[in-house]
């Protein structure tokens, strides 16, 4: 094989790599981890593990611990316009250059391992953390916690934001069951933060056996919404008072509290070297943003963008939408094929006016075509409205033109959907 050149070179080489495109298990990333010397990614690891809001509550902490002065490194994913996007240091997205570099010496190091897509990436993550000399690393898990790639480092501090149905097939048909794989990135005697206050009991059952010591919502901390901001409050008397987030949607502030109180528990630890790290971070809070999170592109009409890809996430759109009653709303929606569209389709119901189906078949081997789409819509909800096509820009076009200078659009269901959304309007004046 010919070195790969480029960065698109690479990522293809890394594609072919593995037979599977998931393979969850530690020992192929450990193994090459240990080749590399098993560098610490920084002085500090914070890992965010969770059905939903991860990539919310890693922008949050970024942002927070980079107006604290320190410094940070993200790693997310997946990514919407770039592969870059998935690696930052000090609030910037690494160069092909440093990415190439990483991916190199991964190579090197890997042998005849054969590394996934997704463990090929977080050890080149991991490489370019380890040589940048970071206060601290914040490590978004790719899919479950206890045999994602992510794993292989020990976080002094871990947040689990919330447990739902997702990746059934790889984690558990049950709530319990997706807990306790969650509950895999917490660690004996270090804090864990639960981001949820009614957690599945297989989750609570599975950090206690751990011996982690929990942090839960609800319990340890807990939050008030004001008509001009919020107040957070730890159970030991620490309280903040803040001012209105950024990021539009509710269930951003129970996103907000996680990373406050995992603040809070890194401010704690034995040894910890930044007095007074939470008071001084929480500022930051507020300007923390992130694309396709509810992001709403001005216009007539309005498009509102959300990767939201699952029923929880679907459901936190539904509480948005009652919350910002208006015009009717023209849904977007595409999705993968290991998706549960019918419970995403029942729990929007009649707030969508009209659904314009959108086939993935053409973006991904994984991507469901419109017209099996369009079968589960008729399942779910018999009665609603909705057309197919070919893909989210022509799905995109429809529903701009349906709902007029008098409606707005919502474009949801995968990052295929808010990239290709988000890519059409920046290219097109509306």
């Amino acid at each position: 094989m010919s070195t790969p050149r480029t960065l698109d070179d690479w990522l293809a080489h890394q594609l072919r790599l593995h037979p599977q495109g998931i393979a969850l298990g530690l020992e192929r990333a450990v193994e090459v981890w240990r080749r590399l010397g098993a560098p610490a990614p920084a002085r500090y690891v914070i890992t965010v593990g969770g059905t939903n809001g991860k990539g919310s509550t890693v922008a949050m902490l970024t942002a927070m611990l980079r107006h604290a002065g320190l410094r940070v490194g993200s790693y997310t994913s997946p990514h919407l316009h770039r592969y870059n996007e998935r690696v930052s240091l000090g609030g910037m997205a690494v160069d092909d250059a440093a990415l190439i570099e990483a991916f190199a010496r991964v190579e090197a190091a890997r042998e005849a391992t054969p590394l996934t897509y997704f463990e090929f990436g977080t050890l080149a993550a991991l490489d370019l953390f380890a040589r940048a000399g970071l206060d601290v690393a914040v490590l978004e898990v790719g899919l479950g916690g206890r045999l994602d790639a992510v794993n292989l480092i020990d976080a002094d501090v871990a947040v689990i934001t919330t447990v739902d149905l997702d990746h059934q097939s790889w984690l558990g048909e049950d709530r319990d069951a997706i807990g306790r794989e969650k509950a895999g990135i917490a660690r004996p005697g270090r804090p864990v933060v639960i981001g949820e206050a009614q957690p599945p009991a297989g989750l609570l059952q599975a950090l206690e056996a751990c011996g982690a010591c929990s942090e839960r919502a609800g319990v340890a901390f807990e939050i008030v919404r004001r008509a001009a901001g919020w107040r957070w409050t730890h159970r030991d008397g620490t309280a903040l008072e803040l001012p209105a987030l950024a990021l539009a949607a509710p269930v951003q502030y129970a996103n907000a509290a996680a990373a406050l109180a995992a603040l809070h528990a890194l401010e704690r630890l034995p040894g910890q070297p930044w007095p007074g790290l939470l008071a001084r971070a929480a500022a930051g809070l507020a300007q923390a943003t992130l694309p396709a999170r509810l992001q709403i592109l001005p216009g007539r009409p309005p498009v509102i963008v959300d990767v939201g890809h699952n029923p929880q996430a679907a459901r936190a759109l539904a509480d948005w939408l009652d919350a910002e009653p208006g015009p009717p709303v023209q849904a977007v929606y595409g999705a993968l094929d290991d998706k549960d569209v019918a419970g995403v389709f029942a729990a929007l119901g009649a707030r969508v006016a009209h659904w314009h189906l959108a086939g993935l078949d053409a973006d991904t081997p994984r991507g469901r075509t419109a017209s099996d789409l369009r079968e589960a819509l008729a399942s779910a909800l018999p009665a609603a409205s909705g057309s197919v096509h070919a893909n989210v820009a022509q799905a995109l076009g429809a529903a701009i033109a349906a709902a007029g200078s008098g409606g707005r659009v919502l474009a949801f269901g995968s990052f295929f959907v808010a990239a290709a959304v988000l890519e059409a309007c920046s290219g097109a004046a509306r």
